[in-house]
């Protein structure tokens, strides 16, 4: 198993203080990973578990590594963010009381650029085969802002990425071409459940490109 050393972390968690993120979800996954996935952030069921991708998107992302022919133990796990961005909402209670809550949001560029030496690290460690996109968040922040998960789904890229070069305080591109492979976020099917289809034939796509996996 890799795990980004406990330095990088404590790094990770001092760049993004201040903002309103919460907590910190360790990357998970071999050394020598079949695909490595890249999402948005924990949210509030990986805040809990402390393990990537658990509760509803947890479910369905289990659901199309199987669908491949693998499972979690054959995957890294990480996110473009490893804490838990928030914003403060409203809930009503079945008594009829609202109370405030924390709800779940994308993160803002800046929170991004704060975790962004961890997702490179991670990257540069493990050399993974294929490195599996799932929403914007994560296509974006790899391949830059103006790539769409709507127009890059099921294609399997061939590009440099990105990487935070603190020096020059931006984005620059690697020297070194990775493959990318742009798919939708399994949670995006709980809000748009026309996109389970394009989804599931992604995920075959990526089955023959793997030759079947394991």
């Amino acid at each position: 198993m890799y795990r980004i050393s406990e330095k990088l972390a404590e790094l990770g968690m001092q760049r993004i203080e201040g903002f309103p993120v919460e907590g910190f979800v360790w990357g998970s996954g071999p050394g020598n990973p079949v695909i490595m996935l890249v999402g948005e952030a924990p949210g509030e069921n990986e805040l809990e578990t402390g393990i990537p991708f658990t509760g509803r998107a947890g479910k369905e992302l289990m659901a199309s590594l199987e669908s491949v022919g693998l499972a979690r133990e054959d995957v890294y796990i990480t996110s473009a963010v490893r804490s838990r961005p928030y914003k403060w909402g409203t809930k009503k209670k079945r008594n009829g009381e609202t109370i405030a809550r924390k709800y779940n949001r994308a993160p803002t560029k800046k929170e991004i650029i704060a975790h962004a030496p961890i997702l490179d690290t991670e990257i540069q460690a493990v050399q993974p085969p294929i490195i599996v996109t799932l929403g914007n968040v994560g296509l974006q922040r790899l391949v830059g802002s103006k790539a769409k998960v709507t127009e890059l789904h099921g294609v399997l890229m061939e590009t440099p990425i990105l990487y935070w070069n603190e020096e020059e305080s931006c984005f620059k591109e690697t020297t070194e071409v990775y493959h990318i492979f742009p798919t939708f976020h399994p949670a995006s099917v709980f809000y748009n459940p026309s996109v389970r289809m394009l989804k599931d034939a992604d995920w075959q796509k990526l089955k023959e490109l793997l030759g079947g996996a394991k």
